[in-house]
């Protein structure tokens, strides 16, 4: 009998020593906090109590147990923060013992190094704190939950990406990762972003949410919320500056699909108020969570580009 290539890879897929899809993606990722936790002297966690960097703690935890995890967090905070990730945010640093840096915006302001921006928003001025903190803590490998699947400039990165001494991003320097090999060779001054979710979709994420059963903040699920709407989203009240004299507020069943500073993060109209429920919603879906509830990256094509660039994740 002849066997041929599909039969072999029908025979692959069946065995009981096959990794699930999700496990494929798991183990990818320990993978990745190993190898970092190898080659890096400095490394730290990006966490802001949203779903993504919650997500990678969790691997971060299994990635070490029964090991406490060997990296500090960062959080740059914008001062425009939903209460309930905030609340998340820190009770979680508490309950598992961890160290949180928090590079706060609002300080930058308030001593004349930025300045308030007319549209309110805060995200764009997340840089600076961000790039100072690093090399003050000289962090030299720093992790983030940017996917590939969210935008087309997260799109073009690698696992390891390679930042120059101002936190600046080349597309040009990225480096090729075949086999699953990782290049952190950096010069001084020099530091890389990881990206342990680079090739998980918003779908693997929720998926992933709900078979390890992952805490999350409500902000999450459907909730009545007082929002009011611009440029064709649902925004949250807030000190940010809105909403303006035209714009009138109601009370709606929304939840957020991803999580930023309040004043270009959109809610959704929704009724999912459990994990089955998120997940048939996000599957039916046809816009990406970003393109469909993130103002800052409609300032313009190359919106998300220009960030990394200049040093943003």
């Amino acid at each position: 009998m002849t066997t041929t290539v599909d039969d072999t890879l029908q025979e692959d897929t069946d065995s009981p020593f096959a990794l699930s899809h999700l496990d494929a993606l798991e183990s990818e990722a320990v993978h990745i906090f190993r190898e970092v936790a190898g080659e890096f002297e400095r490394p730290v966690i990006l966490f802001s109590g949203g779903k993504d960097s919650i997500v990678m703690l969790h691997l971060a935890l299994k990635a070490f147990a029964p090991a406490t995890v060997p990296f500090s967090l960062l959080h740059v905070d914008t001062g425009h923060n939903f209460p309930e990730v905030i609340e998340y945010r820190d009770r979680t640093v508490a309950r598992h013992g961890l160290r949180l840096h928090v590079a706060s915006v609002q300080d930058y302001i308030d001593r004349g190094a930025l300045k308030e921006r007319p549209d309110g928003t805060r995200n764009p001025l997340q840089t600076v704190p961000l790039t100072e903190a690093i090399q003050q803590h000289r962090f030299d490998a720093v992790f983030g939950g940017g996917r590939r699947d969210e935008e087309k400039a997260r799109a073009k990165e690698r696992v390891f990406s390679l930042r120059d001494e101002f936190s600046q991003w080349d597309p040009r320097r990225q480096r090729p990762e075949l086999w699953q090999l990782y290049n952190g060779r950096h010069a001084p001054g020099e530091h890389v972003r990881v990206f342990p979710l680079s090739n998980w979709t918003e779908l693997d994420v929720w998926q992933y949410i709900a078979r390890e059963q992952i805490e999350l903040p409500e902000i999450y699920f459907a909730h009545e919320r007082e929002v009011f709407r611009r440029n064709g989203m649902w925004l949250t009240s807030g000190e940010w500056g809105g909403p303006k004299e035209t714009e009138t507020t109601e009370k709606r069943m929304i939840r957020y699909r991803t999580v930023g500073d309040m004043s270009c993060t959109g809610a959704v109209d929704s009724d999912a108020t459990t994990l089955d429920a998120v997940i048939a919603e996000i599957a039916a879906s046809r816009l990406t969570e970003r393109g469909a509830t993130r103002a800052d990256d409609k300032l313009s094509e190359a919106a998300m580009e220009d960030r990394k660039r200049e040093g943003y994740f």
